[in-house]
């Protein structure tokens, strides 16, 4: 009897695994960003955000923030439930993580006036908001975050070339990143990173 319950809880497992590979998202095209490997100008429209706020270095904070971004975000009613790509801004001095203040984002769609209730732990607080954008600067950073500073470096040299200067915070497109269940591979990470801009 043991044998045939441990045989059946084996078999569930694997058709659970094989269901999930087949008809779960399998995550953006990254092959799709590939255009933003070199640096570039762009317009993009002013955007209706589902915002967390947490202070503190994202190693420490960031996991509980986006926890709480995307269950507060599947809770709205009329959202799109496929794959999105999160975003964040950093605000503090670069240099020191702890002084970080994150915002951690997701659009929603402009009709979206409410929030859900939600549980927010202290230090954590969640709203709706617009996130001015105008002209950007972006590029394509492909592998760990830890290693992103020289990405960042030949964007901020694009944009002084260009004749622009940064008006805005820091801003990061998580197109693929740690998954829900592990970390995967960090070579494999795309980021986009991206910086509001004017002449």
């Amino acid at each position: 009897m043991r044998r045939k319950i441990v045989i059946g809880v084996v078999i569930a497992v694997v058709l659970a695994a094989v269901a999930a590979y087949f008809f779960m998202p399998k995550g953006p095209d990254v092959a799709a960003y590939e255009f933003l490997k070199d640096p570039r100008i762009a317009k993009m429209p002013d955007q209706k955000m589902l915002v967390v706020t947490a202070k503190g270095d994202p190693n420490a904070v960031g996991g509980k923030a986006f926890k709480l971004l995307f269950s507060t975000y599947f809770k709205i009613p009329g959202v799109p439930k496929n794959a999105i790509a999160p975003r964040a801004r950093w605000v503090g001095d670069m240099n020191v993580k702890s002084s970080w203040t994150g915002y951690y984002a997701l659009p929603v769609p402009e009709t979206t006036t409410q929030l859900p209730a939600i549980d927010a732990e202290p230090g954590y607080t969640v709203e709706l908001a617009t996130w001015a954008y105008g002209d950007v600067a972006e590029i394509l950073h492909k592998g760990p975050y830890s290693e992103e500073r020289p990405t960042i470096e030949r964007l901020h040299s694009y944009v002084a070339q260009q004749g622009y200067k940064v008006i805005g915070e820091h801003e990061e497109e998580y197109i693929k990143g740690p998954g829900m269940f592990s970390a995967g591979d960090p070579k494999g990470y795309y980021t986009i990173i991206r910086l509001r801009v004017a002449k």
